[in-house]
């Protein structure tokens, strides 16, 4: 392997690890509705663990009300359980057609149990990144040790990974005050 494979592949299993925090946070409910709180849970369709988005169209009419119209109504019954074991916290109704959650708003100590989660996810974040960053930099060191690369170019390398472990760190940080600012919002 290259130094630029190296860091190419560095760049690449880094933005996968801040994508999946994205993935992460965007599941953290706020006061309001939001299709991508849902559409991850897992529904016990006919013996198989299906996503809830491939089993029924989700909308917003409002603000802090999510409406789930099943394709198959049959599965109804299958999405409100997936729904009351999700950690949402949310009561599903059923008029036999739809599915209807309506999102209370938050209280202040809920606020603050969803802001500490998002940190802990944050800091999961981060040490995925920095992970990625310590694997690269033993392979570079390798490389090294094999006479393949010189020590300046190992050098130049390991700036380059920390350059972007930096970069990296601080779209975490920022997808986090994002996440945080939302969470504060009354």
């Amino acid at each position: 392997m290259t130094i630029d494979e190296t860091l190419k592949d560095a760049d690449t299993k880094m933005r996968g690890a801040v994508s999946v925090l994205q993935e992460e946070l965007s599941g953290i409910r706020t006061g309001r509705a939001n299709p991508r709180l849902v559409e991850r849970l897992q529904v016990d369709y006919y013996g198989a663990r299906t996503p809830l988005v491939q089993l029924a169209s989700i909308s917003v009419p409002e603000p802090r009300l999510l409406v789930i119209q099943p394709f198959d109504r049959s599965a109804m019954a299958a999405m409100e359980k997936a729904i009351m074991q999700s950690d949402l916290g949310l009561t599903p109704s059923n008029d036999g057609t739809v599915i209807r959650l309506a999102f209370p708003p938050l209280t202040e100590e809920r606020r603050k149990d969803l802001i500490k989660v998002a940190r802990e996810r944050a800091e999961d974040g981060r040490v995925a990144v920095r992970n990625v960053r310590r694997h690269h930099k033993e392979t570079l060191e390798r490389l090294e040790r094999g006479g393949e690369i010189s020590e300046d170019d190992l050098k130049r390398a390991e700036r380059e990974i920390q350059r972007l472990t930096d970069q990296y760190v601080a779209e975490v940080d920022r997808m986090l005050e994002h996440k945080e600012q939302e969470l504060r919002e009354v």
